[in-house]
């Protein structure tokens, strides 16, 4: 779209935001730094930073003559601005014309090919006073002015960041927060309908009769797609209420009458002055709604577009906890090794306290270990320290199995680390023994305590060095022999130089309070005074107005995550104009000014990320965490628009990245802007992406079926392809057990248990049902007992399924399971029945002696 400088020369911007203009549409799309931009405003000359941004509101105020200029320049916090808009200048008017856009930055939104889910404001406008049979009007004069009507429609409604959905005659609907959400959603719609009264007034069809035009506006969730694919006026599948309520307060209103409902009236607040109508009747025997007429605007109600303060430079609130945690920290170097459990609900600021304290340990000799749990891995055994050992080792994709263990060697001869360790770690990453470090021939059991011994001395080689601190993550999401290692370390940091940090969410319940060395920390949301603190450091130490602050405070409840979120998104709404030291409104401050709910913050950021959208759904159905290898393979995306994309992501700090690609990594910054992401995808979209992840990673990382068979059953069970999915669980399942991880066998094998009840009762998934109790009843006599009631209860219904299948002679451990079950239990008359009918059917299949082993060896 052409730059138009409507009604202003470009002189009379002055001769500094000129300099700038011409400084940013030079590079177009590309980070323009502050420093840069005073120099070529103010060449030589000390400025002070408040200046450029008055010169750059100059600009933002010329560029919004252009439906969508004033977003044209955009604000990269701590950093400068960049230009990404398209402009056509004239050149005997002394502004340079710039080179074409990078195709790789974000375009304008576009609608979505797939359904999605968001909260939509709806506007219904209908054009009214014309006839053709009642006033003798021409049809040719009719379809004049509904063609303009049409026009004036489509120039008001882009110029509010509107999408005409559908036409039908003299009616039209528009959406507001779709194909981008916004903040000021319900507000651009009522300004929108505003002005299209205003406007249709001033039509004059041939046969001189006057028009009108009457609006309805509602707000609400719907899910909308686009059934035909034809683009910007294609049909719309638009399920949700929204829509439908404004076609109704639509056809209540009177001529010139913008009729709103009770959603958008809070979200408008006073911005607008109202008058109530009353309530009126809706279709289907639904209670009457309260509808508004919109007057107009309050006297003041302009505002200008604010600038993005800094980024969070500093804990707040937690002075308290941190020296604490020294504390600890002091006596831990003493060789008195201490525990900090650090709770509290998700994004309360655990992990913030984490990194605080590594903060302060910065310049002190110490080592330090961070171990990761993923609800991805509940299932995997020892996951946080297989992943911490890779990490640490520097693994790269391409490396050989013999590359690995070596890095792998080098890195526990810091420890000191004896050869058989090095053998057991190697077998634990899945890396073949070697001469060197031969793997002694153990039974599962004895080789898994093994392994977490040598995880316990890499641990304590590291502490004779340097006092160590250790950050375990997420506990509440821990697999079980993880657990076992965990409760092991707790024990065994009593007399090292070790600070144990382990932070998790509420309903994990630590089972090591109590202990001499263990000290519990529960983080409380934020006072008001905390809350405000933290605003300003947010704000970049710049004051903001005392309501816009108190409305944060109000809505974040103290959680810093929403506190942080919330302020970000106020100061990128334009509601504010910043000063030299402090920001201020230029009119009364909106309810929508501030989103309601986390969730529509996140979203609209990930809208304003045009390009990066798809990526960031992508990454989130694979997980917290997602490699660029796996992204790439699922995307199907050329090379270069992801790597675009990623970046952008990066950019926003929506995710961080470790590494560069293709063996990049890349993490979302907290879980609920993951949630954020995933939740905007339909059902549907959703087990497409999980299948597609799955069968990426049996292309892509073949090895991970293998080492991983888990973490594949949980993708096909979120795809809904159940067979697969029991399949994987299985198979997991039976590894675990040959591995002695009892506990994650038996979760893995009742998920398949689960998963199996969704398929056709018959005796294929019978027979299956058969081999995964028999499984899990072995599992529980080593996990549970083999007296225990859980190990009883699998075991009748194993032996429940053995007969209906006709006691086939591959599953005789059953019945022997079952013997075993009633023996532990004293009950010696049901075991010898079940011995003696054990032994009858062995002397008639001639197999007899073949069953007594058979328990043991799962």
């Amino acid at each position: 779209m052409d730059l138009l400088f409507r009604g202003s020369e470009p002189a009379a911007l002055g001769r500094r935001a000129i300099a700038l203009l011409r400084e940013l549409v030079e590079r177009p799309g590309a980070l323009v730094s502050k420093d840069a931009l005073i120099e070529a405003a103010w060449p030589g000359q000390a400025v002070e930073e408040s200046n450029l941004t008055v010169q750059i509101a100059a600009l933002r105020r010329v560029l919004g003559d252009a439906p969508g200029g004033a977003r044209w320049i955009e604000t990269m916090p701590c950093r400068g601005y960049r230009f990404i808009g398209p402009v056509v200048t004239e050149v005997e008017k002394g502004v340079m014309a710039p080179p074409q856009l990078d195709p790789a930055r974000d375009a304008a939104p576009t609608p979505h090919a797939d359904p999605e889910r968001r909260q939509i404001t709806a506007m219904s406008c209908e054009l009214i006073g014309m006839s053709g049979r009642a006033h003798g009007v021409a049809l040719e004069d009719l379809r004049e002015v509904v063609g303009a009507f049409q026009r004036c429609v489509s120039e008001i409604v882009d110029r509010h960041d509107g999408f005409v959905v559908s036409r039908l005659g003299n009616t039209e609907l528009v959406l507001f927060g779709y194909p981008a959400a916004h903040e000021h959603d319900a507000e651009q719609a009522v300004r929108a309908g505003l002005e299209l009264c205003a406007a249709v007034r001033t039509l004059r069809p041939g046969a001189d009769v006057p028009v009108r035009c009457r609006v309805g506006i509602a707000t609400g969730m719907a899910i909308i797609g686009d059934l035909s694919g034809a683009g910007a006026l294609g049909d719309r599948e638009i399920v949700g209420d929204a829509p439908n309520l404004a076609g109704r307060l639509q056809l209540s209103a009177q001529p010139d009458i913008v009729a709103i409902e009770s959603t958008t009236r809070q979200l408008i607040g006073n911005l607008f002055d109202c008058r109530d109508l009353g309530a009126i009747d809706t279709i289907g025997g639904i209670e009457p709604v309260r509808s508004w007429q919109v007057l107009g605007e309050s006297i003041v109600a302009s505002r200008f577009e604010a600038l993005r303060g800094s980024a969070l430079s500093s804990l707040v609130g937690r002075d308290d906890e941190i020296d604490l945690l020294m504390r600890r920290w002091a006596r831990a170097r003493a060789s008195d090794g201490q525990i900090m459990l650090i709770s509290g609900e998700p994004g309360i600021g655990k992990s913030r306290v984490a990194a605080a304290l590594a903060e302060r340990l910065h310049a002190e000799p110490s080592f330090r270990l961070r171990y990761f749990c993923s609800p991805y891995h509940q299932d995997s055994a020892l996951f946080p320290f297989i992943d911490q050992l890779g990490r640490a080792s520097g693994f790269a994709r391409e490396d050989p199995p013999a590359a690995k263990l070596e890095k792998l060697e080098a890195l526990l001869a810091r420890a000191a680390s004896p050869g058989e360790d090095v053998a057991f770690l190697a077998d634990l990453l899945s890396l073949p023994a070697s001469e060197r470090h031969p793997l002694p021939n153990l039974s599962p059991q004895r080789k898994k305590e093994r392994t977490l011994e040598a995880l316990i001395r890499q641990l304590e080689g590291l502490a004779r060095q340097h006092p160590l601190v250790i950050v375990f993550e997420d506990v509440h999401w821990i697999d079980p022999t993880s657990r076992e290692l965990l409760d092991l370390g707790v024990e065994r940091v009593r007399s090292l130089p070790v600070l144990l940090i382990v932070t998790f969410r509420s309903e994990f319940q630590p089972p090591w309070i109590g202990q001499p060395q263990v000290t519990m920390l529960a983080l409380n949301r934020l006072d008001r005074r905390d809350r405000i603190s933290l605003v300003a450091q947010i704000a970049g130490g710049k004051a903001l107005p005392d309501q816009v602050v108190a409305e944060i405070v109000d809505r974040t409840d103290g959680v810093p995550l929403f506190v942080e979120e919330l302020t970000k998104s106020v100061l990128e709404s334009g509601l504010l104009r910043e000063e030299a030291d402090r920001y201020v409104l230029d009119g009364p401050l909106p309810p929508l000014a501030i989103p309601t709910t986390l969730h529509a913050s996140l979203l609209a950021r990930l809208d304003r990320l045009t390009s990066a959208r798809l990526v960031a759904q992508i990454g989130a159905a694979i997980g917290r965490q997602f490699s660029y290898a796996l992204l790439r393979a699922v995307s199907h995306l050329p090379e270069d628009e992801l790597q675009a994309a990623l970046a952008r992501l990066v950019e926003s700090e929506l995710v961080f990245q470790r590494g560069r690609p293709p063996d990049a990594v890349y993490a979302f910054k907290h879980v609920l802007v993951q949630d954020a992401a995933h939740d905007s995808l339909l059902r549907s979209t959703r087990q497409q992406l999980q299948a597609q992840i799955a069968e990426a990673l049996e292309t892509h990382s073949p090895e991970m079926m293998e080492n991983h068979p888990e973490l594949f059953a949980q993708h096909y069970a979120e795809a809904g392809l159940v067979e697969r999915a029991v399949a994987y669980w299985g198979k997991a399942g039976h590894r675990s057990a040959a591995r002695s991880a009892m506990a994650e066998a038996a979760g893995q094998l009742q998920k398949a248990l689960s998963q199996l009840a969704l398929l056709p009762d018959n005796p294929a998934r019978q027979r299956w049902e058969l081999e995964f109790c028999s499984a899990l009843g072995a599992v529980f006599q080593v996990a549970k007992g083999q007296g225990a009631p859980e190990t009883g209860q699998v075991y009748a219904r194993a032996r429940e399924l053995w007969e209906e299948l006709g006691s086939p002679s591959d599953f005789h451990e059953v019945a022997y399971g079952q013997s075993v079950y009633h023996v532990a239990r004293g009950e010696f008359d049901l075991a010898l029945s079940l011995g003696q009918d054990l032994l009858r059917l062995s002397q008639r299949n001639d197999s007899a002696g073949s069953f007594w082993a058979t328990p043991a060896a799962v």
